[in-house]
């Protein structure tokens, strides 16, 4: 394993910018926005993204869908990392995952907006762009499983992105319940990833894929959800008032 700590991260799912300033706070170091299934438009993004990367914190996009457009949009207006999902194939992933880099690497258009300091472009600003900007494929699709070594050979794939949830779905599991099948497929995944010298990301809401991700070398783990901390946060409260109660009424 790398001996350099995962990068610890919070899932937003509505833009909030006392969400990234409590994360900043409580020592998380990237922010994951999750377009596809949250409440994010471009007028959010355009805010926002400048406000995480003010914070001194890294952001990752999880698009709206494996398009041109979502992937364009969230890299014009500066995210540091693409989140692609329902990526198919190792085809499907070099098609899809060439939008997030310049030609001849990929098939990105150019924008000369916030990333160029709203000037024109040189072939060194490309090349730092190619670099400096992840894309991740979302690893969520049974055939991308089975397509795994060869997606994470592709020169526009810089690293994947797991998806437990789908995957164990796609994989006829059913509910994913952290089972030791769906921790057998995660482990598969992230060392797949470690072994093509790439980074790979995780939700890991528990105990157990906690310890994964730091035993298998996770680059970006990714420890709460906005919605969850505040469901953890009210029923705390509440459970702190319930134990109270018991304990003063039994004094009585």
């Amino acid at each position: 394993m790398d001996s350099i700590s995962p990068s610890r991260a919070v899932w937003l799912s509505e833009p909030s910018s006392a969400a990234v300033d409590i994360a900043r706070l409580a020592g998380f170091e990237t922010v994951v926005l999750d377009v596809e299934h949250g409440s994010f438009d471009l007028a959010a993004l355009d805010w926002l993204l400048p406000l995480i990367r003010a914070a001194g914190m890294q952001s990752i996009v999880k698009v709206l869908g494996p398009e041109r457009g979502p992937i364009q949009q969230a890299l014009d207006l500066g995210a540091d990392a693409v989140a692609i999902p329902h990526i198919e194939s190792v085809d499907h992933a070099a098609e899809i995952c060439g939008f997030a880099k310049f030609p001849p690497l990929g098939d990105r258009s150019f924008a000369g907006g916030r990333t160029s300091d709203y000037r024109g472009f040189t072939d060194e600003w490309v090349r730092d762009q190619d670099t400096r900007t992840r894309c991740y494929p979302m690893i969520e699709d049974a055939s991308a499983f089975d397509d795994i070594e060869r997606i994470l050979a592709l020169p526009v794939v810089d690293g994947i992105f797991i998806g437990p949830s789908d995957l164990s779905l796609r994989r006829e599991r059913g509910a994913y319940s952290v089972t030791d099948a769906d921790l057998d497929d995660l482990t598969m995944l992230a060392r797949a990833a470690v072994a093509a010298g790439k980074p790979w990301v995780i939700p890991a809401w528990s105990e157990a894929e906690q310890r994964l991700a730091v035993r298998e070398g996770a680059s970006t783990i990714i420890l709460t959800m906005q919605y969850g901390a505040l469901l953890n946060g009210f029923n705390a409260a509440i459970d702190n008032l319930n134990r109270i109660t018991i304990e003063e009424r039994s004094h009585a």
